[in-house]
């Protein structure tokens, strides 16, 4: 996009009131221009074709016609990038996790009170989800959706019942979906796994059970204490850090509420050296899409102690953010395509 052209923006939210804080927010940043607000999906159908904006930032819940319907119809006639507003309970998260499988790039978190005074707080995280929308890869998620549902885990004559290799990933936007490509293409018996992505407290346990849904693997939000054993996938919970503990009776998930790492709690940085701490040169890391650089530092440390580290290649990231700042640091091994990645990781994890 010309450095010079500003990121058209079009909000389509039922509330006026929300429309109006968030054009404050997006026309305060030099970059950005809202040209257009609409309350229902119809009118804002209409100023698509009359604006031709470069980013929408679209409600779930609407009169005429529900969110995830128009962004359905949005993705099939005129692919673009679409942020989420979604409020944080269990239900927006579902619905919000449907979208991102739909195509919607990330979204943003409505809170139920206070609306001026919470949006205006996460100002700077808005507008940095808007200009990181306007040029997302969106090619890719269109291509990688229609080729999951015919997807079959990758086979593997090694059994891992009682092997101390670990697989540690890191995501943030486009992650979920990113996630879901990797995950379903493992077997039930591959090392144990554990995951930060940068989710919501109220996201997180609704994320693990839509990809323990339908995953050979089994992916639970993880608990502090909670055994780690191979065939399982364990997903940090929003709010947590999720690290690694060594006991008497092997390794063990650690949450904690200590202070936020890069602005991220739950922090891949966090996961990535307590790795490098507990299992070292026996775990194969990977930085799959997300904006920003948490724990890009961490694999580079993890890196030097002798694991195996992989990027997600920027030709298939949505925003090549956290794996390209791992790249730039020497930090990683190499690069492989999200559909390749699974294939990979086993092979790495059945060499001795």
């Amino acid at each position: 996009m010309n450095s010079n052209h500003k990121i058209k923006v079009l909000i389509v939210d039922d509330s006026a009131l929300v429309r109006q804080i968030l054009s404050e927010i997006l026309n305060a940043a030099p970059g950005i221009e809202v040209i257009g607000t609409a309350g229902d999906p119809l009118i804002a159908r209409d100023k698509i074709k009359a604006l031709n904006p470069d980013v929408i930032t679209l409600d779930i819940e609407m009169p005429k016609m529900d969110g995830i319907t128009f962004l359905r119809n949005l993705m099939r006639l005129r692919p673009m990038p679409v942020l989420m507003i979604s409020t944080l309970t269990e239900k927006g998260a579902d619905v919000t996790l449907e979208a991102l499988e739909l195509g919607a790039v990330d979204y943003i978190a409505k809170p139920k009170i206070d609306l001026r005074e919470n949006l205006t707080a996460f100002s700077d995280d808005i507008i940095e989800k808007v200009t990181l929308a306007a040029t997302a890869n969106l090619r890719h998620h269109q291509n990688t959706s229609k080729e999951s549902a015919s997807t079959t885990p990758v086979t593997c004559k090694r059994s891992f019942k009682f092997t101390n290799r670990l697989i540690a990933m890191g995501s943030s936007t486009g992650g979920p979906e990113a996630l879901k490509e990797v995950l379903i293409r493992l077997p039930a018996d591959c090392p144990p796994i554990l995951i930060v992505q940068h989710i919501p407290e109220a996201f997180s346990g609704p994320f693990a059970r839509r990809m323990d849904s339908c995953c050979t693997v089994t992916v639970c939000e993880a608990k502090d204490g909670q055994k780690i054993s191979p065939g399982h996938v364990y997903v940090a919970p929003g709010n947590s850090h999720l690290r690694i503990k060594k006991t008497s009776d092997g390794l063990v998930c650690h949450l904690g509420k200590d202070d936020k790492i890069n602005r991220h709690r739950p922090s891949v940085e966090a996961l990535f050296d307590s790795v490098t701490e507990y299992v070292g040169k026996k775990a194969v890391a990977v930085m799959l899409t997300g904006m920003g650089a948490d724990g890009a530092d961490g694999m580079k440390r993890l890196h030097d102690s002798g694991a195996y580290c992989i990027a997600q290649d920027e030709k298939t990231s949505v925003v090549w953010g956290m794996p390209g700042e791992a790249v730039k640091r020497g930090a990683t091994d190499e690069e492989q395509p999200l559909e390749k990645m699974a294939q990979r990781i086993m092979t790495l994890v059945s060499q001795d």
